[in-house]
């Protein structure tokens, strides 16, 4: 059994979506409520590379999209989670699994505004600190 087929047999019940856009990507979507213990199963179970998430403001919401990669096979998995309340958009740190996410989690609370609850250190990492509070400079303007 290949690594798709182990995520996908592992995360089974978590999955609202699986689409693969070629034999080494796949993008799976996922509550927003799921992705610790998603996060969780990809990196400590299967053993797979955090390698960075990025976030986007789409008509849907909020979306992030965590990138995990399987170093041996070289497949790559997009779990993709939608926070639909974009007038406080928040999601459970992944830092409790993986120190990786600090960074990307406080550039994404920056420029979109994402509140990652359990974070040690939201803070400025890019804007000047004398940015604007709740200005967001990725964010749709409404």
């Amino acid at each position: 059994m290949g690594i798709a087929e182990i995520v996908r047999e592992r995360l089974n019940g978590k999955i609202i979506s699986w689409q693969m856009s070629n034999p080494r990507r796949y993008y799976l979507t996922v509550k927003k409520e799921d992705i610790v213990t998603v996060a969780r199963v990809l990196f400590e179970d299967l053993s797979l590379r955090f390698c960075i998430a990025s976030g986007v403001d789409t008509p849907e919401g909020i979306e992030i999209l965590y990138h995990f990669t399987d170093d041996k096979s070289g497949i790559i998995f997009s779990v993709r989670t939608i926070i639909e309340d974009k007038n406080q958009p928040d999601i459970d740190s992944l830092v409790t699994v993986f120190s990786a996410a600090e960074w990307i989690e406080r550039e994404m609370w920056e420029m979109l505004g994402i509140n990652f609850r359990g974070h040690p250190n939201l803070k400025r990492l890019l804007l000047a600190e004398d940015w604007p509070e709740g200005e967001y400079p990725l964010r749709k303007k409404k």
